[in-house]
């Protein structure tokens, strides 16, 4: 595909982003071919519509950020017939993985561009009310240390410092949150539940902390993003869930790292991406 038919997507708050990197990636871009005809810098720059895309005849968008502002992007173009090539411009890049295996390479993924190498997919998606989780969807009080990770990532000492302490209080004494359909797992509930999207369903995974120790390592894996460095246990390989409260209050979640919040109780299923999505690896 033509060079004069893709845009390209940046965020420069997103993990891998940097004036350098940019640069070299505009390179490798030019230098295979796949030169884009403009460049949008999100959130600086308003998201396309489909509307806008067809009007400039844009076949592809390459989009180089996190997965919180790539879900956005997604949902922005839902229902558009072009293609979206994603690369690793994040910190943890989740659905970059699903897409093009781990450990991901910008070189070595526009090289299977440039040749062909590739097909589109629709992976599926979590659903719940408050939106669509593409790479991941964390549920409970333990998600209130995605506010200190975003302090980590603006220098900001004092809100660190602040936040840390707000979501150690809510971690150990919120009210937990459970599986209720199915009914698996323990009764009283969990700090964290994650749910995985993959094309086997949800996989739904479970943090509890017993004691402070555990509480401090599944602390530093959320705010790492490597959550499955913290003690878990797998609860199901599902197609749909719902999720209750214990406490009756309501749950607080984020959808590919970015927070919002549902009624007490929710169900959460499984649906396909809603535009085509360029995979590399062998997974689909």
């Amino acid at each position: 595909m033509g060079a004069a038919n893709s845009w390209l997507i940046v965020n420069s708050r997103s993990g891998s982003n940097s004036d350098a990197t940019c640069n070299a990636l505009l390179e490798a871009l030019r230098s295979r071919g796949l030169e884009p005809s403009r460049i949008v810098e999100f959130p600086k720059d308003s998201l396309p519509t489909p509307r806008i895309l067809d009007s400039e005849n844009v076949q592809r968008l390459v989009v180089f950020t996190g997965d919180g502002s790539l879900n956005a992007i997604i949902d922005a173009v839902s229902g558009w017939s072009g293609e979206l090539l994603v690369l690793p411009g994040g910190t943890m890049n989740l659905l970059c993985v699903r897409l093009h295996g781990q450990e991901p390479d910008c070189p070595a993924i526009l090289d299977c561009i440039a040749r062909g190498a590739y097909r589109p997919v629709r992976p599926a998606m979590a659903c719940c009310s408050a939106g669509r989780a593409h790479a991941g969807l964390l549920v409970g009080p333990g998600t209130a240390w995605a506010n200190v990770r975003e302090a980590m990532r603006e220098f900001d000492v004092a809100g660190l410092a602040q936040g840390a302490g707000e979501a150690l209080a809510v971690s150990t004494s919120g009210s937990r949150v459970r599986l209720q359909q199915p009914a698996v797992g323990h009764p009283e509930g969990y700090p964290l539940i994650e749910i995985t999207p993959s094309h086997r369903g949800m996989q739904v995974d479970g943090y509890r902390s017993e004691n402070p120790g555990d509480f401090l390592k599944q602390s530093w894996a959320v705010l790492r993003r490597r959550f499955r460095e913290g003690p878990h246990e797998r609860l199901g390989l599902l197609d749909t869930l719902v999720i209750e409260n214990c406490g009756g209050e309501p749950l607080d979640i984020l959808i590919d790292g970015e927070p919002a919040q549902l009624e007490s109780r929710a169900e959460f299923t499984v649906a396909p991406c809603t535009v085509d999505l360029l995979a590399t690896a062998h997974g689909f």
